[in-house]
C-alpha cells in the first residue's frame, strides 16, 4: 500500500470492507435463518410470520418442475412447504358452512423486489384443482440461497409465477 494512502482497516492494511465481507460470509447464513422469511395475512383468522427455520420444521413437499426461461428450458427438484398447508394453518376466513365461498378468494404473492403474482384459492385447494404449489427453500438438494423462498407452480410453462425471494402472501 502506498505510504500516502490511509488504511481503513486494522493494522497490516486489511481493509474493513474485506473484514465485513468475511464476517458476512461466515455468519450471514445463520442470521438469515432467524429472520422473517414471509408473512401470510389478509382474510385469515391467524396471520403468520414465518422464519426460514419455521418453514423447514413444517412437513415438506417435494415437486419436480420444468419451465421455459429466457435462457432456455430449466428443470429442478424443489423442496418446500405446501402453500395450501400454510393457508390452512392461518385459517381461511370464509363464511362457515359454505365451502364454495373460498373460491371467491385469491392469493397475492409478492417478492422482495415488488414483483407480484396471483393464484386462486381453487388452484391450490385439494377439494378443487389441488395443484402442488410450494414455497421452496431448496432446489436440487441445495438451499435456495440468495433467492430466499421461491414460489413454485408446477405445470406453468413459463416461470412467470416463480416469484423469487417471497416476502408477503396476502389472502384477498
Amino acid at each position: 500500500m502506498p505510504a500516502n494512502v490511509p488504511s481503513n482497516g486494522p493494522a497490516g492494511g486489511f481493509p474493513l470492507a474485506r473484514l465485513l465481507l468475511v464476517l458476512f460470509v461466515l455468519f450471514g447464513r445463520a442470521a438469515w435463518a432467524d429472520t422473517p422469511a414471509a408473512t401470510l395475512d389478509g382474510l385469515v383468522d391467524h396471520p403468520l410470520t414465518l422464519s426460514a427455520a419455521d418453514l423447514a420444521a413444517l412437513p415438506a413437499t417435494e415437486v419436480d418442475s420444468s419451465f421455459q426461461t429466457g435462457h432456455g428450458q430449466q428443470t429442478g427438484h424443489f423442496k418446500g412447504v405446501s402453500l395450501w398447508s400454510l393457508v390452512e394453518r392461518a385459517g381461511l376466513a370464509v363464511e362457515p358452512g359454505n365451502r364454495r365461498n373460498s373460491l371467491r378468494h385469491y392469493l397475492l404473492v409478492t417478492g422482495r423486489d415488488g414483483y407480484a403474482v396471483v393464484l386462486s384459492i381453487g388452484e391450490i385447494d385439494p377439494d378443487f384443482e389441488g395443484k402442488a404449489v410450494i414455497l421452496a427453500y431448496d432446489r436440487d438438494g441445495k438451499p435456495e440461497g440468495g433467492d430466499g423462498l421461491r414460489l413454485i407452480v408446477p405445470g406453468d410453462r413459463h416461470s412467470g409465477r416463480a416469484v423469487r425471494d417471497v416476502v408477503h402472501i396476502e389472502v384477498k
